[in-house]
């Protein structure tokens, strides 16, 4: 078979799974906040390599006894306990050794939530400058669809992260999420409200409608207790 020539930068297909099933399973992981995601990365290990601010939680005590506590700072705006790891000069998470996770059996549950297929679901961008990597990766994703009620739920959440990124003007300033993957995870928790609220030609009813929308999604962001994925 003859050798196909490919540009460095030329991306080749990745099976991302039946879209509903993602998103489904992407959901119940949001609202239990300890679910995890089975992503079928290969050898990509992008997330590792993007410089990621990783939120670790007072109650992941074995976690927090693998890493050296000088590379552990206290969360910003989160409560007493709550610490974030940075990454090293390179980008690079400093658990991350000879290509993989040294504390894989007892990584944070950022890194177990974490599932960059949600950037190709919602069309949120990743920073092509600092995650080339997972930018990359997004670009390879291709979900299936057993029918039109799944290409509806892409249309539905696709819209949903629209809607956030078209009206931050209606949110209080700070309320929205500051990262990419935070917004696209709010997206997932909250498409379906927005699609109840503007009905299925995706469009609320002028501004008074598009405000009422995000009043709601304001009631969802202040019954959090505290941010679920914050890297």
């Amino acid at each position: 078979m003859a050798k196909v020539d490919r540009a460095p930068d030329e991306s080749l297909p990745v099976a991302a799974g039946d879209f509903s099933h993602w998103l489904h399973g992407a959901e119940v992981s949001l609202r239990s906040g300890d679910g995890g995601a089975d992503v079928p990365c290969d050898a990509c290990r992008g997330c590792c390599r993007s410089s990621m601010f990783i939120h670790i939680k007072p109650e992941e005590t074995q976690t927090l006894r693998r890493i050296p506590r000088a590379l552990l700072f206290p969360a910003p705006g989160l409560p007493k306990g709550h610490v974030l790891m940075g990454y090293g000069d390179q980008g690079q998470c400093p658990m991350f050794v000879n290509n993989e996770c040294s504390i894989y059996e007892d990584r944070p549950q950022a890194c177990r939530d974490y599932d960059c297929r949600v950037f190709a679901a919602t069309g949120v961008l990743v920073d092509i400058e600092t995650q080339p990597e997972i930018a990359r990766r997004v670009k390879e994703w291709v979900f299936t669809y057993k029918g039109e009620e799944g290409r509806e739920e892409a249309r539905s959440l696709r819209a949903a992260a629209a809607f956030l990124a078209e009206n931050r003007d209606l949110f209080p300033p700070g309320s929205l999420p500051g990262y990419p993957v935070q917004m696209a995870a709010l997206a997932v928790r909250v498409h379906r409200l927005v699609l109840e609220m503007t009905g299925k030609n995706q469009q609320a009813a002028g501004p008074m409608g598009s405000a009422a929308v995000a009043s709601a999604v304001l009631k969802v962001l202040q019954g959090d207790a505290e941010s679920r994925i914050l890297i």
